[in-house]
């Protein structure tokens, strides 16, 4: 499939070939740390290897000597990384007076923003959002601008001095006179200012100040995005005063060469259901298709109502009506749930729990689980009819549903939670409740073991670990659900659930997991890692040691994979105009074993984009234990084609998602996790997916 990917990636030349820099051991006013690697050797001719060894860095301010400098004449083209230190001050200098606000980022990147003059407001003003980025021979063979459009940003149109009565711990960013300051860490002469200090609009000060939150776009964005972008460059970066600082190429914005991309197999796409049935969307083919595989054991499931007793004659009702009877509409029926997940609904009525009020709930659930006699051999699934609304502001409410899933599973319930007001709102049900219905007995039918599709592909002898996770702002942590094990197949093999920096913890999850495997097929012949960050030799290490004690010296690969997703770098297939979208499954490499996966809903040149949120492209690393493993293209190429696979095993939803269920499953749990009042999941916890 044809393809002509535009890179926001523009390509220049250094503007000199060489000139001399001062550079201070101490840090100076307005200056900028430079690491000692970044000199290509030049600090050996003025001091001795101990000196050299005990230095971090070296600070510059790219101005002409002052008392205590060390002047060094460098080769721009021979010391390309401190030539980006250098070109990043230039831009710097150039958006100076240009930009309505500037900042210089965690990773010393420019930010610039423009006020939307055509966006008016009383209570605050927008921003239009740029990252300008400057880096060498990732894409091409020269120095490279990455030019990103950030989105927007709102800051307040009242300054910091006449804001009374406020708890100033909630300012995150402020913006004084252009410059942008955390409210922490601001200067003196900033604090000293009040009166020009502008507070940026965080989700958190939103309440605050009655300011809606952004509803997300879901339409495609590549079209607005690219035209912001050349709207820019035409604007600024084009022009005879950036260029005689910035030499760009002649021919803007680059073009990707046909080498440098692939597009994976279009039987990528191809999902296993009722065999021999296959299918690409399960939204439009699981329906007709059915699972692929119904739980195996127990043999009998029963389901039970948790509800508020005002919703008994309301949302319960249709409830049990739509999943035993199924939705009656002319236009979008759907079925009841024997027939579109293979289960007979069978419930227990004995088994519904009913409680007067919110604040009781916990209490009567606990109560009642307590007392209750469960039949052998059957699994049982409540389903809480949940009347806490979802933009319900008191946690103490909003924790009832993780506080009674807690209770389930350590009695091992599993649990299906709706909420009243999607099903009854206003005294009538809702008329597009079949729109949910496909989303929850999918979810329901995994809980219970059953498997509603799987990928089709040859099985082989590896195991996919996957590794997430969440920071909990209550909890001040980051919280890991891991090893999330799956086979090539990306059938759920069981997980582990501890603290991040618990690395014992991880590589003996990992122990377990690789132990379990090959019980079941003899050996294995690699492990890979689907991490949520850079993996650490620290974290990578005790993993490594734990397959040698098992007798397995088998390769380790890791792939890191950003879960957010990248505005940073993005292609524009120039062949579609109209929806500039890259075709779903092109991998593009953009840096030593980095690489872009574009994951979307255009299969084919002829797709149209379908409303999602994502649609940008998702950012991948890979590493391996095993040098020059990764030459082997055809072996990257196999590697993010997994990536790509496993975010078709989504099982909450129908929908496909961006990212593969090694990272978002880890993800879910790490999320509930730190609800929980038991220190460990119980055993059933970590054998089937109940935080669906």
């Amino acid at each position: 499939m044809q393809q002509e990917l535009r890179l926001n990636i523009i390509p220049f030349t250094a503007p000199i070939k060489e000139a001399e820099f001062s550079f201070y051991q101490e840090r100076i006013p307005d200056s900028y740390p430079v690491f000692k690697n970044d000199l290509n050797g030049l600090l050996t001719f003025h001091f001795s290897d101990a000196e050299i060894e005990k230095m971090e860095r070296l600070y510059t301010d790219f101005l002409p000597p002052k008392e205590g400098a060390l002047v060094l004449n460098i080769n721009l083209t021979e010391n390309p990384r401190f030539a980006n230190h250098y070109f990043r001050y230039l831009i710097r200098q150039y958006f100076m007076g240009v930009a309505d606000i500037m900042h210089q980022n965690f990773t010393s990147e420019t930010e610039v923003w423009f006020l939307d003059t055509e966006i008016k407001n009383d209570k605050f003003s927008v921003y239009n959002q740029f990252t300008l980025k400057v880096q060498h021979g990732r894409v091409t063979d020269k120095h490279e601008l990455v030019v990103s459009y950030d989105g927007t940003t709102k800051v307040l149109k009242k300054p910091v001095s006449q804001i009374y009565n406020f708890k100033t711990e909630l300012f995150n960013w402020i913006s004084c006179n252009g410059i942008l300051y955390r409210w922490k860490y601001r200067p003196q002469e900033v604090i000293n200012q009040p009166e020009n200090c502008y507070p940026v609009v965080s989700n958190i000060l939103k309440p605050h100040f009655d300011i809606a939150f952004d509803v997300p776009v879901l339409k495609n964005r590549y079209p607005k995005y690219y035209s912001i972008l050349q709207s820019f460059y035409s604007k600024y970066l084009d022009t005879e005063a950036f260029r005689n600082i910035i030499p760009l190429s002649d021919n803007g914005f680059y073009i990707s060469a046909e080498d440098q991309y692939r597009i994976i197999s279009p039987t990528s796409n191809d999902l296993l259901y009722t065999p021999p049935k296959t299918g690409k969307e399960p939204k439009r083919d699981f329906k007709y298709k059915g699972p692929y595989q119904l739980p195996q054991k127990p043999s009998n499931f029963k389901f039970f109502f948790i509800y508020q007793a005002s919703e008994k004659a309301g949302a319960v009702t249709e409830l049990y009506r739509y999943f035993n009877s199924g939705y009656k509409d002319d236009r979008f029926p759907f079925p009841r749930m024997q027939d579109y997940i293979k289960i007979p609904f069978e419930l227990d009525i004995t088994k519904n729990i009913e409680f007067d009020k919110v604040e009781n709930a916990v209490s009567t659930v606990r109560n009642a689980v307590k007392n209750a006699e469960w039949l052998p051999n059957t699994q049982y699934m409540a389903l809480f009819v949940n009347p806490v609304p979802k933009l319900e502001k008191d946690e103490t409410r909003n924790n009832i549903y993780y506080k009674i899933k807690e209770i389930l599973l350590y009695e091992n319930v599993l649990s299906q939670v709706i909420k009243s007001e999607h099903l009854w709102k206003y005294g009538k049900p809702n008329n597009y409740f079949n729109t949910f219905l496909p989303h929850i007995e999918i979810a329901i039918l995994a809980k219970l073991g059953g498997i509603p599709w799987k990928l089709n592909r040859p099985p082989i002898k590896e195991l996919i670990v996957g590794v997430g996770a969440f920071y909990s702002v209550k909890h001040k942590t980051r919280f890991v659900g891991s090893a999330f094990c799956f086979n090539n197949e990306g059938i759920f093999k069981g997980f582990e659930c501890f603290r991040s920096n618990d690395t014992v913890s991880l590589a003996g999850s990992i122990r377990e997991a690789v132990g379990k495997f090959i019980v079941t097929n003899h050996t294995a012949t690699r492990l890979v890692i689907h991490f949520y960050k850079d993996i650490s030799k620290k974290e990578l290490q005790p993993i490594i040691e734990t397959l040698h004690a098992l007798g397995l010296p088998i390769p380790v690969i890791v792939v890191t994979i950003n879960k957010t997703e990248s505005k940073e770098l993005l292609g524009f297939d120039l062949l579609d105009p109209d929806n500039l979208m890259p075709i779903s499954g092109t991998i593009m490499k953009v840096g030593y074993s980095e690489y872009l996966l574009f994951n979307n809903t255009r299969y084919d040149p002829n797709s149209k984009p379908a409303q999602k949120e994502y649609h940008f492209p998702v950012k991948i690393a890979l590493s391996c234990t095993v040098e020059g493993m990764l030459d082997d293209m055809d072996l990257v190429e196999q590697l993010i084609d997994q990536v790509y696979q496993f975010s078709r095993m989504y099982w909450k939803s129908t929908d496909q998602q961006s990212l593969p269920v090694t990272i978002k499953y880890p993800e879910m749990v790490a999320s509930i996790y730190p609800h929980f009042q038991h220190d460990k999941l119980p055993d059933f916890g970590k054998e089937n997916l109940w935080f669906l």
